[in-house]
């Protein structure tokens, strides 16, 4: 399936990328857990949210309490371990070449996110944020969870500032928290994405490539 007709003319679009295991390699909130000791449990927790187990804002809540006393210096080194996923400067490159936009929408945090989203010059980027209390997480997120309303809400946010419509937006994720933004618009991509997300994309990827993306959408022969 091939949205819209490459570069010719009306080849914009807003392309709307989860982050953990999506845009990045990892699981972010797994690499912080690493650091306060906490990662066994925050794994199986993960886990079972991106398969559609758990309510995902609870999730969150109680992974983010296991971090809790950890400096907040510690995460300068866990933005070290966070690897960018293989093709992911080509397809926001190949994207803005045909005048379109891509965001990043996660349930992880914008201390961590917020460099990487710069430096591969994304147009929108959002997150959530770690509460922090004299140097210290306190193991809670400040203001609304982004889960998946919120990723759909973004989506259609993002598409209108663009002037396109979520008829010319494409998603790609994952994870369960993902789906009602995959539903919303054009094309949802599973990108070596659990059970429950494949079933209901349009499309799947399972090579570790986002630039594969430019293909599907017309940007790429």
């Amino acid at each position: 399936m091939t949205v819209g007709s490459g570069r010719r003319a009306g080849a914009a679009f807003v392309v709307v990328l989860d982050a953990d295991s999506t845009l990045l390699e990892d699981e972010a909130i797994e690499l912080i857990a690493d650091a306060a000791g906490t990662r066994a449990h925050v794994a199986d927790v993960t886990e079972r949210a991106m398969r559609g187990e758990l309510d995902f804002a609870a999730s969150l809540r109680e992974r983010v309490a296991t971090l809790a006393g950890l400096p907040v210096s510690a995460l300068d080194a866990v933005r070290e371990q966070v690897r960018v996923t293989p093709g992911a400067r080509e397809l926001v490159d190949g994207v803005h070449e045909a005048g379109g936009r891509v965001g990043v929408v996660s349930g992880g945090f914008h201390e961590l996110l917020d460099p990487i989203a710069t430096g591969l010059g994304l147009d929108h980027c959002r997150a959530n944020r770690l509460e922090v209390v004299d140097g210290a997480l306190t193991g809670r997120v400040l203001g609304d969870i982004v889960d998946a309303h919120a990723k759909a809400r973004a989506l259609h946010e993002w598409a209108d500032a663009a002037g396109l419509g979520a008829d010319r937006a494409i998603a790609v994720g994952d994870g369960a928290n993902d789906l009602e933004m995959m539903r919303a618009a054009a094309l949802g991509v599973a990108f070596r994405a659990k059970p429950v997300v494949r079933r209901e994309a349009d499309l799947a990827i399972d090579a570790p490539d986002l630039s594969t993306v430019l293909a599907l959408i017309g940007l790429r022969g």
